[in-house]
């Protein structure tokens, strides 16, 4: 099967961990190889956001990234793209009529808005994942959402005009419904987790005094490190190790006066941004992962630390709620609520019996529901009861060499 990926802005060859490079990177890169694993040819499209790339980089064995001409040839925001998105459509559309894919999955709203333009004139077949909705992005930040006006209503046409949206939570799926999204149209398939990289055996690295408590993620205010910096003071004796911002970066800074206010700033440790390959070591040197956003579409981290074996707390809100069972693998806790994540954090770390359990519950959960083959199955299984309603059987390429058979 051909597979066309669009990613306006979430490269699979981005460096994770910037403003707009996080989660979606990571799916989108992971999904398309382990499909590609499967026998099927996968490209990835994204936008030319540098003079000096080249049109086309293999990516890996059937994957290859296309560098869509759309707008100047820099960085942008992701917040600043729409006006850029036509090109990216009128681009894509001239590329399949020469050599149609049998199927695009689209990611993003903007990169759905391009897709959808550009199989309007095509015919392709379009699944679609949002990895984020406007409506609870405005919900949660509101007059700090940085969104186009057009997000909400440019959204609820995608959500009834794909012929799939692929949903990564129960949570997303009410959403969708409350925008009236056509409900046979939805499917669930989570995001997963590098099941080789991210495990409980491993390298780990001194991380300093115990217990050790980390938060890891990009430094925007809605990831919630704000509520662990604040909670530390009901913790007694933990360190709280946050990567992903420095103490003199916007966001590090504003923390760092918190920790300074709340007299936990000698318990906390700002490391910076963590190159993807330290990250499973550095899960595994902590006691316990904390990840407590606003809301969260899915939430990579908290599957990544338990398939490393070790205790998640994380705030009840979205995908949490699907990957994270509650006094099963970790613990959920109200969002933006320090005494409250206080309060777990206190008792869990009090209980090593408890805390070994359940990280050997996670990396079981992990192990057995989030694999990136297993997701890559029930997203193919998307594709196919798809195209086989609008009476396109896929077609199949060649398995690459080393590919078991099925």
């Amino acid at each position: 099967m051909k597979i066309a990926m669009v990613s306006e802005h979430a490269s699979p060859l981005a460096t994770v961990g910037g403003a707009d490079a996080g989660g979606q990177n990571v799916h989108v890169a992971a999904l398309s190889r382990a499909l590609a694993g499967q026998g099927h040819e996968v490209a990835v499209y994204t936008r030319a956001d540098s003079p000096d790339q080249p049109e086309e980089v293999a990516f890996g064995p059937g994957v290859t990234v296309v560098h869509v001409p759309a707008g100047p040839a820099e960085s942008i925001s992701k917040d600043d793209l729409l006006p850029w998105m036509p090109d990216f459509s009128r681009w894509l559309a001239r590329r399949w009529e020469e050599d149609a894919p049998d199927i695009a999955h689209s990611h993003f709203w903007m990169s759905g808005l391009a897709a959808l333009a550009a199989a309007r004139d095509t015919g392709v077949t379009v699944a679609h994942t949002f990895h984020a909705l406007g409506t609870v992005k405005r919900r949660h930040q509101g007059p700090a959402d940085t969104s186009p006006r057009e997000r909400v209503g440019v959204e609820s046409i995608i959500a009834s005009h794909a012929d799939a949206v692929i949903a990564t939570c129960a949570d997303e799926v009410a959403e969708l419904e409350r925008m009236q999204a056509r409900r046979q149209a939805l499917r669930v398939v989570p995001c997963g987790v590098d099941l080789r990289a991210f495990t409980p055996a491993g390298p780990v690295l001194d991380l300093g005094p115990r217990p050790v408590l980390l938060s890891i993620g990009r430094p925007v205010p809605r990831k919630g490190v704000e509520t662990v910096v604040r909670a530390l003071c009901h913790v007694p004796g933990a360190t709280l190790v946050v990567a992903g911002c420095r103490s003199g970066e916007p966001e590090g800074e504003r923390l760092s006066r918190i920790a300074a206010g709340c007299g936990v700033a000698d318990r906390v440790r700002f490391i910076g941004r963590v190159e993807r390959h330290e990250v499973p070591a550095l899960m595994r040197s902590a006691d316990a992962v904390v990840s407590v956003p606003w809301y969260e579409p899915f939430g990579i981290v908290p599957l990544e630390a338990m398939a490393c074996g070790v205790p998640v707390v994380a705030s009840a809100v979205g995908g949490h709620l699907d990957t994270v069972v509650h006094g099963v693998t970790g613990l959920l806790v109200p969002p933006r609520r320090p005494a409250a994540l206080g309060r777990a954090l206190r008792r869990l770390l009090a209980d090593p019996i408890r805390l070994a359990a359940y990280g050997a519950a996670a990396a079981d959960r992990a192990g057995s529901r989030y694999g990136w083959d297993r997701v890559a199955t029930e997203t193919l299984a998307v594709y196919e009861e798809i195209l086989t309603a609008r009476g396109r059987a896929p077609r199949m390429t060649d398995v690459p060499a080393g590919t078991p058979s099925a």
